[in-house]
């Protein structure tokens, strides 16, 4: 069965996508089954992906909707996952989900026939906490939130807590965060290690130990259609989310999941 991961901060610009794109990556480079879900209107993770957007027909917004199957949506990307791409017309699926029933469902109910077929699935979420990020936090197990060690950041993930609370009493009594996740961090940036120190001292073990730092390979990486390790695998961002990845690995247990995926090849 498929672990299921939303990946999500409501403040932009905090390496949201990044961190998805690099992670179904990593993933996929130690022989997971990955598939990466493109739950932003944006579409960049698609886009990050290799996968043209504009071009894209059918969309997950149409499988949420119900007009395809998600098995039409899925692509396999050059970067070793499989996608559910994402384009602007997602964007109308907020209005059409609110007249629904059971409209916080919708995700996981299309996830369902497909448990079998991935180790991982990764919900790139947008930068809001709108109806799609609760249908993400409705269909996942666990929630990896990327952050920057900015002040405002601080206050952004307060507000998330608060949704989190509310999406465990209301509708997914499982979901669990799964740890926060350090990215853009500079060391000399004094104000930087602050916040890092602040976050570490008040969340505790929900840290992750990886850290990934400011590095223009990453930042180079998606306008070539590729993650951080296919553009420059010997890069600093690369490698950190080779070590983030592990360390996630490990945290969950996946671990047990690829030793069934091998056997099942």
């Amino acid at each position: 069965m498929s672990k299921i991961y939303c990946i999500a901060n409501q403040k932009g610009g905090v390496g949201k996508t990044t961190t998805a794109v690099n992670l179904a990556a990593a993933l996929a480079e130690m022989s997971y089954r990955v598939l990466l879900i493109d739950l932003d209107p944006q579409g960049n993770a698609t886009t990050g992906s290799g996968i043209d957007k504009v071009k894209l027909l059918p969309s997950i917004y149409e499988a949420i909707i119900g007009q395809a199957d998600l098995k039409r949506v899925i692509t396999h990307s050059q970067n070793g996952y499989d996608v559910a791409g994402a384009n602007r017309r997602l964007a109308s699926a907020e209005e059409e989900l609110l007249g629904a029933e059971q409209k916080e469902l919708a995700l996981k109910k299309l996830l369902s026939p497909l448990e079998d077929e991935y180790d991982v699935v990764l919900i790139d979420c947008p930068p809001t906490l709108s109806i799609l990020t609760i249908n993400a936090f409705s269909a996942s197990a666990g929630l990896i939130i990327p952050m920057t060690c900015e002040y405002f950041s601080l206050e952004g993930v307060s507000d998330l807590l608060l949704t989190i609370r509310a999406v465990r009493e209301q509708i997914n009594g499982d979901l669990v965060i799964s740890g926060l996740l350090r990215v853009k961090f500079d060391p000399r940036i004094t104000l930087q290690r602050q916040v890092s120190d602040q976050l570490t001292e008040f969340f505790g073990k929900s840290m992750f130990g990886s850290v990934v730092p400011t590095n223009v390979r990453l930042a180079e990486a998606p306008s070539h259609g590729l993650s951080g390790l296919n553009y420059d695998s010997s890069s600093r961002g690369a490698q950190a989310y080779r070590s983030f990845a592990e360390e996630f690995g490990k945290r969950e247990k996946l671990h047990k999941l690829i030793k069934r995926g091998k056997k099942g090849k």
